[in-house]
């Protein structure tokens, strides 16, 4: 004897989280504030503009704060510092300097980091992230956080960092130490010089270093999300229910409404002017009306049992059969219930309907 085998699918019970997160559960979790982004592109982007800017304005920057110094070693010389006014007139030249020289700067970096948000997050509003949640009181919910996989995937992150920066710095210092060397016997003009193009190079070099960490990041925490937003075939299936309805619900509904169609084609029948069968397999109930089709057009049809109770129906109203099994069969695949005969049937149809008026003519 055959043993009898169950296939039980196990993750229904358990609530493994094996499938991929659906679209509502992304939209769901995206007001929530839970977005896909890494961080560190948004700061490696922002500071590539900002090494990038202070390169291409490092003149200007120069010029400014020059203009400063000589500004300030004017007024040393003056009486302007003796009153509380020129003190005040002190600072807000302060402040005018130092904003001059360093906005196209942080300019820069502040207008990359908003694109560099914006290409990843897109248009995002939301205060969730501002509720204050309970679980993060917890200490011991702390203590989990901190020794988690992300907390130790920011720690190698960190490490990655200065590991990187730091051997980026020593191969440029190593293989441009002897411009060092040299530079003692320049001016100090040229010294500043020198001393600017060599920290903007290298402040390259260990931007483009940090990108590379950024790269893996950003594929890093593309996993980490989808595998957050992970579900099990339980989770999926209750979405389903209340996205779409309950398919046993769907099914009785749908269930009623051919009923409800039923009841309505049955109650044609008698307006019927001849029913073609097959005989027994089919039954088409025509009708002609030339106030409201310019050809015969079906009214009912149906195959098997509900062919039966076609012809039981048109029997009790008095309806003629007629047996023509092609013209039978070809209605019944080609043409539902409310459409006009085929040019092609109409020959056939024409024939019948002639024959039941005649019948009708005799009597």
């Amino acid at each position: 004897m055959k043993p009898i085998t169950f296939n039980i699918d196990l993750q229904l019970f358990t609530g493994e989280k094996t499938e991929k997160a659906t679209s509502k559960k992304k939209q769901d979790s995206r007001k929530k504030g839970q977005v896909l982004q890494s961080k560190e592109v948004n700061t490696t982007v922002s500071l590539m503009a900002s090494v990038l800017a202070l390169k291409i304005a490092g003149g200007f920057m120069f010029r400014t704060v020059a203009e400063a110094i000589y500004f300030f070693k004017d007024i040393l010389y003056s009486d302007i510092l003796s009153t509380t006014m020129g003190g005040y007139r002190a600072v807000l030249y302060v402040v005018f300097f130092v904003t001059k020289a360093v906005f196209i700067v942080i300019g820069a970096g502040f207008v990359a980091a908003f694109i560099s948000s914006r290409i990843q997050v897109g248009s995002l509003f939301t205060t969730e992230t501002l509720k204050v949640k309970p679980e993060r009181l917890n200490p011991i919910e702390g203590f989990k956080r901190i020794f988690s996989l992300k907390s130790l995937v920011e720690l190698v992150k960190s490490l990655l960092k200065i590991s990187i920066v730091g051997f980026v710095g020593f191969l440029y210092l190593r293989d441009n130490f002897g411009l060092v060397l040299k530079s003692m016997e320049l001016s100090k003009v040229q010294f500043s010089y020198l001393l600017y193009d060599f920290a903007m190079n290298l402040a390259i070099r260990m931007t483009f270093a940090i990108l590379i960490i950024a790269i893996l990041d950003f594929f890093y925490q593309r996993y980490d999300y989808e595998k957050n937003l992970k579900m099990s075939k339980q989770e999926v299936k209750e979405e389903y229910k209340q996205s779409e309805g309950d398919p046993q619900v769907k099914a009785k509904i749908k269930e009623k409404q051919r009923a409800a169609a039923m009841r309505r084609m049955m109650q044609e029948i008698p307006k019927a002017d001849v029913i073609i069968t097959n005989p027994t397999h089919f039954a088409i109930a025509i009708k002609y009306d030339e106030s409201k089709f310019d050809a015969p057009y079906i009214i009912a049809k149906g195959k098997n049992l509900i062919a039966q109770n076609i012809k039981e129906k048109a029997r009790e109203g008095g309806i003629p059969l007629v047996e023509n099994k092609p013209l039978a069969q070809a209605l019944y695949k080609e043409i539902e219930i409310g459409q006009m005969v085929p040019p092609e049937l109409y020959e056939a149809v024409a024939e019948v309907l002639a024959y039941v008026y005649s019948l009708k003519g005799a009597v």
